[in-house]
Order: C-alpha cells, then structure tokens, then sequence
C-alpha cells in the first residue's frame, strides 16, 4: 500500500493567524509549522503500522518548503516545491488513498478558521459546476481522477463539515472549532495526535468503504476575484475565460486537472 499526505497549515490545532494578514505573515507562522510535523507523524507512523511501503508527504502550503524534513518519520519520502504539472506531485493509480493535515475550509465560510481557497488575498470563490467548492474537494477530484480515494482528513470543525458534503466516507478529526476567522477552541496540540493515530487506524480497516471523488465532466469552474484586477487580466491574457461580471470569469475544461495544469 502506498499513501501521499497533503500537508497545509491552517488547520493544524491550535493555529488562528492574525487579522488581516496570511497565515505565513503571522506570529503564528512557526508555531503552525511545528505542529503540522506532529500531526504528519501520527499519521505516517499508523500508516506504517497497517502496513503502508511508502508514505509521501506533500508539503504544499504557500510556496512549499515550511516543514522541518528532518523531524519527520524518516521511513516518509516528500514531495516537495513547486512548478509541477498537476496537483498530488508523484501520485498515480499506483497508490491506496491521500489524506489532509492542516487544511481549512474554503473562502466565504462563517466562522471557518483562516478559510480561504487557495489565495486569501486573490479570490473569493471558486465554483466547479455551479457548486462553491475549496481546495479539499477540489484535491479530492484531483486524486480521484487518478482513482485514488481521499480516506482521512483533520481540520477545523467547518473544514470537516465541508469534507462531509462531497466525501462522506472518509475518517476526519476536528482539531479545533472556529468561533471566527481568527479565533477558536483548539483541542491541545498533543492530544489531538492520538486522535488522528486513531482516525488514520480506522481508515485503513475501512479502505473498502472509501471512494474516489470526481467531478462530473467535462468541468466548468468559475473564479470570482476580490478585486477587478485579477478578473480583467485573466480574461484578457486567456482568452477562453469568459468575464460574467467585473469580478467574475468563467470556462468550460474537459477535465479538473485541466484547469490546474
């Protein structure tokens, strides 16, 4: 059995940022950091003991390389900067299941801790097919083109009611419950570990329960920028992006990984 962790930042425990400003620009920064390493070793170390051969960490917030490498489970390999063609570098349909740390609800998520999709800063929505989805669904299509099911996920209470809606047979820990944007009840860093050891555990004795996830095709995704900006210059330099509205652009792709490549 091989696996491949997504690792972001914003749904670890005990991380909330600070007000108007990136996760990566807040004191919270190293703190959120560390604990990701924690989280990915609970979850490598019981994919190893079910019997995983290889283990991938795909360290993808921001730009990449925030994770300590070295304090991670060394029986892990990573996948790690950026430039690829796709999303899951490294993965095909070789591989048993993907699984998230530290990742959040998606933008426009009331009370969801740091939501955002993809960028903070850049957009307000995404929608694939008329539906507003966030990075968790939309790396969930990508692994599920390749055949390959999302099994487990910890995030914050709303990013784990998100991953309810589109897959709902995968094992979840909360890590921590938003009461705002930058504000939570975060279980402690430490115990949340043996949450995950055990989610993770009952993930691999229910692997014949779990299902890729794809979107119908072909996809049609719509951006919704938060500044006209973005919107004019993607359907000026692109010219198969229709512009719905001043802040709006819109496209048909035969497939999800189409739009990412």
């Amino acid at each position: 059995m091989k696996f491949i962790i997504g690792v972001d930042l914003e749904g670890v425990a005990c991380v909330v940022g600070a007000p108007d400003r990136t996760l990566t620009d807040s004191p919270d920064f190293e703190f959120a950091k560390k604990q990701a390493v924690r989280e990915v070793n609970a979850a490598a170390a019981a994919l190893f003991a079910g019997g995983a051969k290889q283990v991938i960490v795909w360290d993808n917030h921001g730009s990449s390389l925030n994770l300590a490498y070295e304090d991670i489970d060394r029986r892990c390999d990573f996948a790690i900067g950026v430039g690829g063609d796709r999303r899951w570098p490294g993965l095909d349909s070789s591989f048993t299941g993907v699984l998230f740390i530290g990742y959040h609800a998606m933008d426009n998520t009331a009370d969801g801790v740091l939501a955002h999709t993809f960028s903070s800063v850049s957009y307000q929505y995404v929608k694939v097919n008329g539906v507003e989805v966030g990075e968790m669904a939309i790396d969930s299509a990508v692994a599920g083109a390749l055949d390959v099911p999302l099994i487990f996920a910890a995030s914050d209470e709303k990013g784990i009611a998100e991953i309810g809606r589109f897959t709902p047979w995968a094992k979840t820990v909360v890590t921590k419950r938003g009461l705002g944007r930058n504000l939570a009840i975060s279980k402690h860093p430490l115990r949340v570990l043996n949450e995950i050891t055990e989610g993770v555990q009952a993930a691999l004795a229910n692997l014949d329960q779990m299902e890729p996830f794809c979107f119908n095709e072909p996809v049609t995704v719509e951006v919704r920028y938060k500044r006209l900006e973005g919107a004019e210059q993607t359907a000026r330099s692109h010219k198969r992006w229709t512009r719905i509205d001043p802040y709006t652009v819109k496209r048909e792709f035969g497939d999800i990984n189409a739009w990412l490549s």
